[in-house]
């Protein structure tokens, strides 16, 4: 199940990765409409543009295409990219709407020719719609199959021939035999700060804001290397700059916002410095188990492990031992505390068992 990010107050969380409405609309009018206007993932981008440009001079459909990486990053906004390269119309649904065969069906049996079909969360959907999905990406064919028990019979429809985009936050979950399917295979890597700066110049650009190039450089760095949350935190800052007659937003504007918002210059916000206050101050740095650390900071394991950990553990913030949670120096450091002696990380068997997968019991003493 998939965990909403919200913070202890029960709202979503500013500098979390998922889009909610609002989001949606903006992004909407912020998108970029071609691959030159595309900022950063400028791999993915090179491979791609050869990828639709050896298609349009073949005169056929493009290969299918897989996107995988973290929520936030562009994926949705690449899918659209594609269609729009192609000039072709876009189908767009996702996983866990289809949950049968028949709705799969139902979708490919309505395409049009050179169509793209977008399908986000892909790894989230039913077993016999992927099952389904083979035969339409690899040879243009469902078999529908009529009636039941005995008396069933399956039915052959020819499918126009069309492009799969696929979007998945977690590639791992995808079966070999639908992975393999795919004829170009694109990782999201997170966004450095100079290229959140781009975006952010050309969302101020549109949404008609006046700001300081110090003041884009304190918003990217607080943007936890994500295009989404970046446009977020922008919006944030126009409403403060609006409130307080602010019309050229610089630095310390930008960071009196984010910090009335409680997003700090790391881009952390109340539930992840909750985290790390737990593990430092009540656990003395760890190692602490899970369910321990999540009881600490009254909110689910699910929250801990899946909104908060991910980003503090790619700060080297936090590390995740088979033993528990352990506080790194980065966290002693963020939190203005001198790091003690007796600091888990310190431990040469903790150290070398960071890169182990932890395991979920509370197996420490706290």
């Amino acid at each position: 199940m998939a965990v909403e990010e919200r913070g202890s107050a029960g709202g979503q969380r500013l500098v979390g990765a998922e889009g909610d409405y609002d989001d949606q609309q903006l992004e909407a009018s912020l998108r970029p409409g071609t691959l030159d206007d595309f900022v950063g993932q400028k791999r993915v981008r090179a491979q791609l543009s050869l990828v639709l440009e050896a298609s349009k001079l073949r005169g056929r459909t493009a290969d299918h295409v897989l996107l995988s990486g973290p929520p936030g990053l562009g994926k949705t906004t690449l899918a659209m990219i594609i269609a729009e390269e192609l000039e072709v119309p876009l189908r767009i649904s996702s996983g866990p709407a289809i949950q049968h065969a028949g709705d799969l069906a139902a979708i490919l049996s309505s395409l049009t020719h050179g169509e793209v079909l977008f399908l986000d969360e892909i790894h989230r959907m039913s077993r016999p719609a992927e099952e389904m999905l083979y035969m339409a990406m690899e040879d243009f064919r469902v078999d529908i199959v009529v009636g039941k028990g005995a008396g069933a019979t399956s039915i052959p429809l020819d499918l126009p021939p069309f492009t799969l985009v696929g979007a998945t936050t977690r590639a791992g979950l995808l079966p070999g035999p639908l992975r393999d399917r795919f004829g170009f295979t694109g990782h999201l890597e997170f966004y450095s700060v100079p290229e959140l700066e781009l975006v952010l110049r050309r969302s101020a650009g549109l949404l008609d804001l006046t700001m300081t190039p110090e003041a884009f450089t304190e918003v990217a760095s607080r943007s936890r290397g994500t295009p989404r949350i970046a446009n977020r935190l922008l919006r944030r800052v126009r409403d403060w700059a609006l409130v307080h007659g602010v019309e050229r937003i610089d630095a310390r504007a930008a960071g009196a916002a984010l910090d009335m918002y409680e997003v700090d210059v790391r881009g952390l916000d109340r539930l992840d410095r909750n985290v790390l206050s737990a593990l430092v101050g009540k656990f003395n740095g760890g190692p602490v188990g899970l369910s321990t650390l999540a009881i600490a900071v009254g909110e689910e394991t699910e929250t801990v492990e899946t909104v908060a950990e991910p980003f503090l553990v790619r700060e080297g913030l936090l590390g995740r031992t088979p033993r528990g949670r352990i506080a790194m120096a980065a966290a002693w450091e963020h939190l203005g505390l001198e790091v003690p002696d007796h600091a888990a990380f310190k431990d040469p068997a903790l150290r070398t068992a960071l890169a182990t997968e932890p395991v979920n019991e509370d197996s420490s003493s706290a």
